[in-house]
């Protein structure tokens, strides 16, 4: 196996407004979250978030401890999140094993261990996205799928946002330190997410685009209220989005995302809204 690893600065908002589209694809966007028999890592300044993808293929894949951690293990300081988006696979904790189907959850609290990725067939690999944060304490490891969520459905057809949040890594559900994810499915006929925009300064966030058809792509908009910007992305991406940072999309098809936070608090309310005609 193989883990490939980078670091990824802040950015103040005041420098961001003179990014050009490939400052902001290098600064934001993460290109390639999953490689064959490969984890690929992106260590974010923005609350020192890692996100992640392992694609165990003919291989078992293990969450190593890179250098930036200086740990001996992944989760010696760090609570982890990970959903599967492709085949069927299991994710190995400890001397526990935890079965995962497409779009089921698990969270993993730190503690030395090892964190092992497998997948039951070759010909459709196991896809696991993962968000991580730094943990405070131990909370315990808990498979979660859709029927455990604390599910939300907001927006309409009319406004071309008709979708059903899954909160799954949530506090109603289970305990954690600061991480929080979630997936948010939009319905046929519907594309715009997270509508009207907001932000929350006390957390970031990272969102992972999946289900985009191959021909089709995703328009994420990030920046100020008054200073907003976009990326144009394909499917099984994802994007960083700073706390002084708007987070929205809208594609050209329905699609499915995952989205991640962590930071000062854990409230999912905390959030600043701006009215849609505030956006410039």
């Amino acid at each position: 196996m193989k883990t490939n690893y980078e670091v990824r600065y802040a950015a103040h908002p005041e420098d961001a407004k003179s990014y050009d589209t490939k400052r902001l694809r290098r600064d934001f966007l993460i290109e390639k979250v999953f490689s064959a028999d490969e984890v690929n890592m992106v260590y974010s300044m923005y609350d020192r978030m890692i996100v992640a993808g392992a694609m165990p293929v003919h291989e078992t894949l293990k969450l190593e401890a890179i250098d930036p951690l200086k740990a001996p293990y992944f989760t010696t300081r760090r609570e982890v999140g990970i959903f599967n988006v492709g085949g069927s696979g299991s994710v190995k904790v400890g001397d526990e094993t935890y079965h995962l189907d497409y779009k089921e959850a698990l969270y993993i609290g730190r503690g030395d261990r090892d964190v092992l990725f497998m997948t039951d067939d070759a010909a459709k690999p196991a896809k696991f996205y993962i968000n991580s944060t730094t943990a405070h304490k131990e909370y315990p490891t808990k498979k979660v799928t859709k029927k455990d969520a604390d599910i939300l459905a907001l927006g309409s057809l009319e406004g071309s946002n008709d979708r059903v949040i899954n909160r799954m890594i949530v506090q109603k559900v289970l305990d954690s330190c600061q991480l929080q994810m979630g997936m948010t499915e939009l319905k046929p006929g519907s594309v715009w997410n997270t509508m009207p925009a907001h932000v929350h300064s006390r957390r970031m966030e990272a969102y992972f685009y999946f289900e985009v058809p191959e021909d089709q792509a995703v328009c994420h908009f990030m920046g100020e209220i008054e200073e907003t910007r976009h990326i144009w992305m394909k499917g099984d991406q994802a994007v960083l989005s700073p706390e002084w940072s708007i987070h929205s999309a809208a594609a050209t098809s329905n699609y499915t995302f995952i989205w991640g936070m962590g930071g000062e608090n854990q409230d999912y309310g905390d959030q600043d809204f701006y009215a849609i005609t505030d956006l410039k």
